[in-house]
């Protein structure tokens, strides 16, 4: 029964884990907004998600190769799956990258995503409670 709880919760769980991420990676963006060749980066929600969840092994399709019988596979998913540069929408002198009102308009969309996902995380623990107290 336990492990049916967590199947419940892992992908709301996962999904916040991967939109914490990703707001990180968005404020850092913008703390770089002045940064000369700072490039722009964005997390890949779908390839991240789909990563931690432990679907695709490794976002892109690329696998880990080793050469030598001494090295240590890596795991699936690790590091930051599916970090990408963000295409700029137009060209800047200094080389940077950043778009600040394309970020804050990221920033906050991941923001309400994560508050849904925070949301549908509580009504599930308060159904459960509903049905164990009766």
């Amino acid at each position: 029964m336990l492990s049916r709880l967590d199947q419940m919760l892992n992908f709301h769980q996962q999904a916040l884990r991967v939109r914490d991420q990703r707001q990180q990676v968005l404020a850092s963006n913008i703390a770089n907004a002045d940064t000369p060749h700072y490039k722009a980066r964005d997390l890949d929600f779908k390839a991240s998600l789909q990563a931690a969840m432990g679907g695709s092994g490794t976002p892109g399709g690329v696998a880990l190769a080793t050469t030598t019988a001494g090295h240590l596979a890596g795991k699936p998913g690790a590091g930051q799956a599916g970090l990408l540069y963000r295409t700029p929408a137009q060209g800047s002198v200094d080389g940077n990258t950043v778009d600040i009102d394309a970020e804050r308009a990221a920033f906050t969309e991941n923001a309400v995503q994560y508050e849904f996902n925070l949301t549908r995380i509580t009504q599930q623990i308060k159904g459960m409670l509903t049905v164990i107290q009766g």
